[in-house]
C-alpha cells in the first residue's frame, strides 16, 4: 500500500524539513505488521515528492500477532490486508510522521504553520457505501477529490464494482493538517481496524481531529465508524466534543441515536446538506455563486462567513422571503465591503432572466420539488442553456427514504407544497439527461445518514463543464 504527497511551491525540497525525512536518503521503519519504506520518487526545486510504502508480512500477522483474528483460519493467510490502505496504514503514518503530525520544524517553523500547495494519493482505499463517502468525507475539508474506481474482473463484468479506489487529494493547507485528515479517514473509510479499540482510541480521534472535527458535517459517521460503533465510546467522543468546543446549545437535534445504528448521531439534515453544498463549491474554486431558491438565506449566511466567496447572489421568488432573508443577513447593517459582497432580488428560475449570468457556480438546493414537472424543461434551459454556470448543485428529497419517517404513510411527500418527490433511480435519469444535453458532466451525492437499501434523505447532484 502506497500514499504519497508532493508539494510544489519552490524550494520544493523543504518538504523534506516538514516530514524530518531526507530526500537523499531512503528509509525503513520497523512496525509489529511489517515494514515501512520512505523514499522520494522525485525531488527538485519545482516538485518533490515522498512516498510511504507500507509492506505488510501476512504470514507473520496470521501467527498470532496484532491483526490476527487469532481462528487459525484461513482467512489469517488469505486476505487483503497486505495490498490495500487500512488501519495499518495510519498506524505507518503516526509512526514515520509522528513530528510532522504535531506541525513541528526546528528547520522551517513558519512552513510548518502556512497552508501550501500540497497533493496527496492513496492507492487502494477500500470503502465501505461507495465513492460518494469519499466526497463527504473529504470536500468539506476543503480539498478537491478524484476518485479511480475499478472493475472486481474485467474479465467478468458482470460482477460489477469493487469497494477499492484511488482517491487523489489536491488544495492548500498546512501539511500537518494533511496528515492528520488522511490518519483519521482511512479506517473511517475501511470501516474496519485490525486492533483491539479502547478508551485510547477517544483520545486519538480527537487528538487528530480536534482542528477540524467538530465542524464536519460528517462527523457523526466519522466518529461512529472510527469507534467502530461502541455506543459507550461514541457517546464519549460526542460528549469530549461538546465540551471542547462549548456548542452544546446548538447539538439539539444531534444528539439522538440513528434508526439503523444506534451507535452513530444524526446532524441536523439541513446542516448536512448546506455543509457538503459549501464544500463542493470550494472544491470547485467557486467564487462568484448564486443561490437560485434561497429562502430566508441559510446558505447566503454561511456563504458570507467564508472569504473565498467574492460575489454572493440570492434569489427567490417570494419577495417577502427576500425580507426576512435581507433581515437575518443584516444587510443594512453590513460595513461597506461586506455589503457589496452580497446581493438580493426576486425571480422565477423557470423564466429566462439575465441577472442569472456570469457565475462560476449556481445552488438550486430542495427547490425542483416544488415546481410542477411539467415546468421542468423550462427551468433546466434557463439554468443549464442560457444562464450555464461552470458547476451548478441541485438538491431534492430522496422519496425512497419517506419509510423512515413514522408520520407519513405510503406514498405521501414530505411537505405539503411539494409537487413531486423522485426515487434515486428518477433523480438520476433525470439528472444524467440533463447533464447530456447541454453538455454537463454529473456526479451524485447522498446527504445524511445512509440507509443500506433506501439511501439518504437528501440526494444531490453536481453538474460541471
Amino acid at each position: 500500500m502506497i500514499l504519497s504527497i508532493t508539494y510544489t511551491q519552490p524550494p520544493a525540497t523543504d518538504l523534506g524539513y516538514l516530514l524530518h525525512k531526507n530526500p537523499s536518503r531512503p528509509q525503513t521503519f520497523t512496525l509489529n505488521h511489517g515494514k515501512a519504506h520512505i523514499f522520494y520518487p522525485e525531488a527538485t526545486e519545482e516538485r518533490c515528492t515522498v512516498a510511504l510504502l507500507l509492506d505488510i508480512d501476512p504470514i507473520d500477522l496470521a501467527r498470532g500477532k496484532k491483526g490476527s483474528s487469532g481462528d487459525g483460519g484461513l482467512f489469517d493467510y488469505v486476505n487483503d490486508r497486505p495490498y490495500v490502505a487500512s488501519s495499518f496504514l495510519s498506524v505507518a503514518i503516526s509512526r514515520v510522521f509522528g513530528t510532522a503530525m504535531s506541525g513541528k520544524s526546528k528547520e522551517k517553523p513558519e512552513l510548518a504553520e502556512m497552508e501550501l500547495p500540497l497533493q496527496a494519493k492513496i492507492m487502494m482505499l477500500p470503502c465501505k457505501g461507495g465513492e460518494e463517502i469519499i466526497y463527504r468525507l473529504f470536500e468539506p475539508l476543503g480539498y478537491k477529490v478524484s476518485v479511480e474506481g475499478y472493475m472486481l474482473d474485467e474479465k467478468f463484468p458482470e460482477w460489477g464494482k469493487s469497494k477499492y479506489y484511488t482517491v487523489s487529494l489536491e488544495g492548500k493547507v498546512r501539511l500537518r493538517d494533511l496528515l492528520n485528515h488522511i490518519y483519521v479517514l482511512i479506517p473511517v473509510l475501511d470501516s474496519e481496524k485490525h486492533y483491539w479499540v479502547g478508551e485510547d482510541e477517544i483520545d486519538k480521534l480527537l487528538s487528530h481531529g480536534d482542528r477540524w472535527l467538530i465542524n464536519h458535517p460528517e462527523k457523526g459517521l466519522i466518529t461512529g465508524r472510527y469507534l467502530i460503533r461502541k455506543k459507550r465510546l461514541v457517546n464519549e467522543a460526542f460528549k469530549r466534543l461538546l465540551e471542547a468546543s462549548d456548542v452544546a446549545d446548538d447539538e439539539d437535534e444531534e444528539n439522538e441515536p440513528s434508526q439503523n445504528d444506534q451507535t452513530e448521531r444524526k446532524l441536523n439534515l439541513n446542516q448536512q446538506r448546506l455543509g457538503t453544498v459549501v464544500a463542493v463549491l470550494k472544491s470547485v474554486n467557486a467564487k462568484r455563486v448564486i443561490d437560485i431558491g434561497c429562502g430566508e438565506g441559510n446558505l447566503l449566511s454561511l456563504l458570507m462567513k467564508d472569504k473565498t466567496f467574492e460575489q454572493i447572489t440570492g434569489v427567490d421568488v417570494s419577495y417577502s422571503v427576500l425580507e426576512r432573508a435581507k433581515d437575518k443577513l443584516k444587510i443594512d447593517r453590513l460595513p461597506e465591503m461586506q455589503r457589496k459582497r452580497i446581493n438580493l432580488f426576486q425571480g422565477s428560475l423557470v423564466y429566462r432572466d439575465k441577472r442569472f449570468s456570469g457565475y462560476d457556480a449556481a445552488t438550486v438546493i430542495e427547490v425542483i420539488e416544488h415546481l410542477d414537472e411539467n415546468r421542468l424543461k423550462a427551468f433546466e434551459k434557463v439554468l443549464f442553456k442560457f444562464a450555464r454556470p461552470q458547476t451548478v448543485i441541485v438538491s431534492t428529497p430522496n422519496k425512497e427514504y419517506n419509510l423512515h419517517y413514522q408520520n407519513l404513510f405510503e406514498g405521501d411527500l414530505r411537505h405539503r407544497d411539494h409537487r413531486f418527490e423522485w426515487t434515486r433511480k428518477e433523480f438520476e435519469t433525470w439528472a444524467v439527461k440533463v447533464a447530456e444535453s447541454y453538455g454537463y458532466n454529473v456526479r451524485f451525492l447522498q446527504i445524511g445518514e445512509v440507509d443500506d437499501e433506501f439511501g439518504s434523505p437528501t440526494q444531490m447532484g453536481v453538474f460541471t463543464l
